[in-house]
């Protein structure tokens, strides 16, 4: 809508012309796609930081989607990604390709990988799953506790405990059941809600648990209400220890490119140690992937910094100025150091 009007605005001479310096306008991420009565078009972002692939069908049909895996539910052939700072025109005569601006890098989301794409789509030439799977494998190296089995959090750290298992040797069990017809929890508005969604969304399975020392594999922690939820679960099964893994490191600050994760505050990590989280959520340790490790798993084939990942959820480094957010942003930091220092007093 907010693009729409920056074109109508637009004194180019002709609509490509108007949509161009519109994008030129707009700041953060975006995957864009507009329709004309004759044409589609597609434009993302100069940081690449969603995803955006273009495929086409055997009738000679182009589609664009967020994910390529949708390209194979339809039958449609993966031609290639969508560079950043790229627009893409598909008419009658066919598709044509522009670079609205020459001011890019690759700073995809790397959230993507870790929890949000389906382990059968491919981002910038790398496929989910295995990057998954290569988290889950780093993970057990840096993991320093005995255990018995590991146990993922289904579905999206199913990879990463399949990795997990195959590098520390124990076996990978399916010590949780998911209701596949719930929301995804963390995206939920409210605690009470994302506090619901878990109690439909997993059961726990007895007889995979109980007695054992389980390793619960998982994602990330972003409010700690899922992972407080599971542990309880399985001990509520009978296992006698709850070792937490994160296929990430700590999520410590906010997104400004469309998650949503708006404050510092609703982050249990960026108010608490290590240790206290794993307090919170009731767990007998707490082991998280390291940022290198994370970069080096997922291993995009570019020199762009950071591997070619947005990590500012991670490390606060953005990739761009945060323009209306900024001050907001400091006074939160100010905040945090404050809350710190009175902590240690």
């Amino acid at each position: 809508e907010i693009l729409m009007h920056l074109v109508r605005r637009s004194h180019q001479s002709n609509f490509i012309g108007k949509v161009k310096e519109a994008l030129n306008t707009v700041k953060g991420g975006f995957a864009y796609l507009l329709m004309t009565e004759k044409q589609l078009i597609a434009a993302l972002d100069p940081n690449g930081f969603r995803p955006l692939s273009i495929g086409k069908m055997k009738n000679g049909a182009w589609v664009v989607s967020s994910e390529t895996c949708a390209f194979e539910v339809i039958g449609a052939e993966w031609i290639r990604d969508v560079k950043p700072g790229e627009l893409i025109v598909i008419d009658d005569s066919g598709i044509t390709y522009h670079q609205y601006t020459t001011d890019t890098q690759l700073a995809i989301c790397s959230i993507e990988y870790v929890y949000f794409a389906r382990p059968d789509s491919t981002i910038y030439g790398v496929n989910v799953h295995p990057a998954r799977k290569e988290m889950g494998k780093m993970l057990a190296q840096e993991f320093r506790r005995e255990a018995d089995r590991v146990v993922g959090v289904p579905n999206s750290s199913l990879s990463a405990a399949m990795g997990f298992a195959e590098e520390s040797g124990l076996p990978n069990e399916m010590g949780l059941v998911k209701n596949q017809y719930t929301q995804r929890t963390f995206i939920q508005p409210t605690r009470d809600l994302r506090e619901q969604g878990v109690r439909m969304k997993l059961s726990a399975v007895s007889g995979v648990v109980k007695g054992k020392r389980v390793v619960m594999v998982d994602d990330s922690i972003v409010r700690g209400t899922t992972s407080r939820r599971i542990v309880s679960l399985l001990r509520e099964a009978g296992a006698t220890e709850v070792h937490v893994a994160i296929g990430s490191p700590e999520l410590k600050y906010p997104c400004f490119y469309g998650i949503d994760i708006q404050t510092r505050r609703e982050l249990i990590s960026a108010n608490h140690t290590v240790e206290e989280v794993c307090d919170i959520i009731g767990a007998d340790s707490l082991t998280y992937l390291s940022l290198d490790a994370m970069i080096d798993a997922i291993g995009l084939e570019t020199d762009a910094p950071k591997g070619g990942l947005c990590v500012a959820y991670f490390d606060g480094e953005y990739p761009t100025p945060l323009y209306d957010y900024e001050d907001e942003y400091l006074r939160s930091l100010e905040e945090q150091t404050s809350f710190y220092i009175e902590k240690v007093k």
